[in-house]
């Protein structure tokens, strides 16, 4: 078990519901913390594989400056990456149904940055998943689209949801990484850190 909670009061810099169910599932006590307006861009030429950690990082960066000696910081960010294009949150009802319709009968990858960081000391990581997707009609799009919430999700898709059960016919690597956070490898790095 971890010990770490003992040494530093633990913080999840998320609004994600579903990083706060996964990282609950260690069974550390830990506080939500947020701030509004970090700045998510990225260079152009970075490679696709490396944005997610690039944001986790600029991620850490801004609550750094708001923690204390006794504070340790987990960032995350998840980006959808098919056909060498990164697919982020939609913009609106067309804009998921657009992107769930181009991943419709392919295969993705899904790749979740995270960072653990102290005002002492920083670690970060990412971890990649492939999700192929059966084909969809657009009635099967439409059904998702319509009646869940696509629009705070990589993708446009929470694969713990309908369109998981449904369009999700193989995952290699961690599904809670296709989740939003990728907990085996975070209980190792804190373990380690």
């Amino acid at each position: 078990m971890l010990n770490l909670s003992k040494d530093y009061k633990i913080l999840l810099a998320s609004k994600s519901p579903r990083r706060r169910e996964i990282l609950g599932m260690l069974r550390l006590p830990f506080t939500v913390v947020t701030i509004d307006g970090i700045d998510e861009s990225y260079p152009a030429d970075l490679r696709p594989e490396e944005v997610s950690e690039y944001i986790s990082n600029k991620k850490a960066d801004a609550f750094l400056k708001r923690i204390s000696e006794e504070e340790l910081i987990i960032t995350a960010d998840t980006v959808v990456i098919c056909d060498g294009k990164i697919l982020g949150k939609p913009h609106g009802e067309e804009g998921a149904f657009d992107m769930l319709r181009f991943l419709s009968g392919k295969t993705h990858k899904v790749t979740t940055g995270v960072t653990i960081a102290t005002k002492e000391k920083r670690r970060s990581f990412s971890s990649e998943s492939l999700v192929t997707f059966a084909p969809l009609t657009d009635e099967e799009i439409r059904y998702y689209v319509d009646n869940y919430s696509p629009y705070d999700k990589a993708g446009a898709y929470g694969i713990q949801e309908w369109i998981g059960a449904v369009a999700v016919a193989k995952i290699e690597g961690s599904f809670y990484n296709v989740m939003g956070l990728p907990v085996h490898r975070l209980y190792q790095e804190l373990k380690a850190f």
